[in-house]
């Protein structure tokens, strides 16, 4: 009797370490990536060249154009100072900013060695360095004390918070002493942009769009990996917390509201965020820009895998979550006016919780399933 109850208990105890050996690790409980043959059949060379061809470098080409937009406004507000041309330079810098928020994910291989997102994004502006730059005449914008006092935020001070009226700043902007002080820095800022901007693009259509996409692998190194994660970050880090969750005071317990995007204009932080919004879907969709093509993407990798949640396809889980996030903040009035006028602003942190739930959906399930690796540390408890 005795040897039988040993027996059994070894028997036990084999089959126990058997079902903890099975599970996948790091995989979220109710993710099911499908069967394993399924994930042998997806070819990531074409998910790849889909990005490079029809989303990235289409992106950043309308980029460069609408800066050099933006410049060809300014010298229209330089040779007539007049409050139209200012509105004029406006709508040119507005849309250059949009057309940012469509290449803001790509930070990867030559964005990543300028610096792209820092040196062209990095808010909220210094005013107090922009004044001593301006009026000294005398600074180094590739210095990274001077990335707050650059870029798009710094144009949103120089062309919207100079004064309280159009008349105001166009006053401030056309006086002889702005052409050699606010002007001139302007003009500064934009070509820094421009000659950035144009960098990136230029090496992607020179060679590392090849080799982007010969890097094909399944490894912490090849392009997918490696592009997931920035996606991710940018999702997390850049759009969830920077134009959202910093200025709602998420993260600090009081709101920000000078911490937003775009803080001079006052209107746009909530059109930037949308854009941005837009942008991730259609990128994790494999939608071509400006266009409605789609080709090999997050999405199909995902119907690839057959990955399921919750007995749901993964792929409309997400989707119905990023539209879901669109519909709720949609609905809110400006993203200023939401913080400056309602204490606590409810409406947009109910917002922002809808925008949260992407994160575990893309950090946690789909990277499980893909079998990728986060490879950047993060302190907010996602």
């Amino acid at each position: 009797m005795r040897r039988i109850w040993g027996a059994f208990m070894v028997l036990t105890l084999i089959w126990a370490c058997s079902s903890d050996n099975g599970s996948s690790a790091g995989m979220s409980d109710d993710v099911d990536p499908g069967p394993g043959p399924a994930a042998e059949t997806f070819e990531r060379g074409p998910m790849l060249a889909n990005w490079a061809d029809n989303i990235i470098i289409p992106a950043y080409t309308d980029f460069s154009e609408k800066l050099n937009g933006l410049s060809a406004g300014l010298e229209t507000f330089q040779s007539e100072g007049s409050e139209a041309n200012l509105v004029a330079l406006r709508t040119a810098w507005l849309e250059a900013y949009k057309a940012w928020q469509h290449v803001d994910m790509f930070e990867i291989g030559p964005a990543e060695a300028v610096g792209l997102r820092l040196n062209l994004n990095s808010y909220p502006s210094d005013t107090a360095i922009i004044e001593s730059n301006a009026s000294k005449g005398s600074y180094d914008l590739k210095l990274p004390s001077n990335r707050v006092a650059k870029g798009f935020p710094a144009l949103d001070y120089l062309i919207n918070g100079l004064g309280e009226t159009d008349a105001a700043i166009v006053a401030k902007l056309g006086s002889e002493t702005a052409k050699a002080t606010y002007i001139a820095y302007i003009e500064v800022v934009l070509k820094d942009m421009l000659a950035l901007s144009d960098q990136v693009l230029s090496e992607w259509q020179q060679g590392y769009r090849d080799t982007f996409v010969k890097n094909d692998g399944a490894s912490a190194t090849a392009s997918v990996d490696r592009f997931v994660n920035d996606y991710i970050y940018y999702y997390e880090k850049f759009l969830r917390a920077g134009k959202m969750g910093i200025p709602l005071g998420v993260f600090s317990g009081n709101t920000l509201p000078g911490n937003l995007e775009a803080y001079y204009d006052g209107d746009v932080s909530k059109a930037l965020f949308m854009e941005g919004l837009n942008a991730s879907q259609d990128f994790f969709n494999g939608k071509h820009f400006a266009s409605e093509g789609t080709g090999e993407s997050l999405a199909s990798y995902l119907d690839a895998l057959n990955a399921v949640k919750g007995g749901k396809d993964l792929n409309k889980i997400i989707n119905g979550q990023f539209d879901t996030a669109r519909k709720q903040v949609t609905a809110l009035g400006t993203f200023r006016e939401e913080i400056e006028n309602n204490d606590p602003p409810s409406n947009m942190l109910l917002a922002y919780d809808e925008v949260q739930r992407i994160v575990p959906l893309l950090k946690v399930d789909m990277v499980s399933a893909m079998s990728i690796s986060i490879a950047y540390v993060d302190s907010d408890g996602d």
